[in-house]
């Protein structure tokens, strides 16, 4: 609430008590000295009435005023995020291209002919300058980004509308070490198995897929009595994988003298002598 309340603002002269409350700067006991103010003295015409408020001093005025809107104030950056401490800025802006303020923001011809190096003080830098110009150029603007309306396949409501080959957009709702679940609309979620996430290998499927994304998956497989699907996100879920190449036969004589493989490579045995020939070598070393 805080950061939707800061970022869009609100509007002083129809929000609660309890939606000022989360304003910057505003304590509950100030946010309903504003709405009592507002029942007892109409509506707010300028953010400088806010002044008169019970309680609210400059430093809260300082801190709040900028998140507080009057559509239909006689300044017009009464409804936008300019703050009133750069009113002057705005208004220095519209002179020196002799115009009114109302007539800078509803022209982007007049904004584009301004040089924001001209208004750089020691208190307004350009990132502020910048934002300020943002700002003149969609006052009140939705912070949010564009929101992209999401359908399922029609014509898909049931586990049983489901055929082998269908390829249906998603969304995930679950990311697992084994793969994600994506629902397709049939009331169903059905399982991404880790293999199928992609053409490429997967080692942990966060890196592939995250929850609420948009994807396209085809059905690969449809249990109705289990209330199983199978989901795929490969471009062709249902081409053959490849099959390993078979081992190369090892060339016999790779090695000199060489072996076949698995044996082991023994040394030639000695050639065993005769008696005499022991005789002989005995003789031989007696000489010696």
């Amino acid at each position: 609430m805080i950061s939707c309340v800061n970022s869009v603002g609100v509007e002083v002269n129809t929000a609660s008590k309890e939606l000022l409350s989360y304003v910057s700067g505003l304590t509950p006991s100030l946010a309903r000295n504003i709405v009592e103010h507002r029942n007892q003295n109409g509506p707010f015409k300028s953010r400088e009435e806010l002044m008169k408020v019970n309680r609210l001093g400059e430093k809260v005025f300082e801190q709040a005023a900028g998140f507080l809107r009057i559509h239909e104030a006689e300044n017009p950056l009464d409804a936008s995020a300019v703050h009133p401490e750069s009113y002057t800025i705005v208004n220095r802006m519209a002179t020196d291209l002799n115009c009114s303020v109302k007539e800078l923001m509803s022209s982007a011809q007049l904004r584009q002919q301004l040089d924001l190096k001209n208004y750089v003080t020691e208190k307004t830098g350009l990132p502020t300058l910048t934002d300020i110009l943002a700002e003149l150029e969609k006052p009140g603007r939705d912070p949010r980004k564009e929101f992209e309306v999401f359908t399922f396949t029609e014509g898909v409501n049931t586990i049983a509308d489901l055929k082998i080959g269908m390829k249906l957009p998603g969304i995930v709702t679950n990311v697992t070490n084994f793969g994600a679940f994506v629902d397709v609309g049939v009331h169903q979620d059905g399982l991404v198995h880790i293999s199928h996430l992609g053409d490429r290998f997967i080692k942990d499927p966060k890196e592939a897929v995250t929850v609420q994304q948009k994807v396209m998956v085809t059905v690969v497989e449809v249990d109705v009595a289990r209330k199983r699907i199978g989901l795929s996100m490969k471009s062709d879920p249902f081409a053959e994988q490849p099959k390993p190449a078979p081992a190369k036969k090892q060339d016999q004589e790779t090695r000199k003298g060489g072996h076949k493989p698995g044996h082991h490579h023994h040394k030639p045995k000695a050639k065993e002598m005769s008696m005499e020939e022991k005789l002989a070598l005995l003789k031989e070393k007696f000489k010696r």
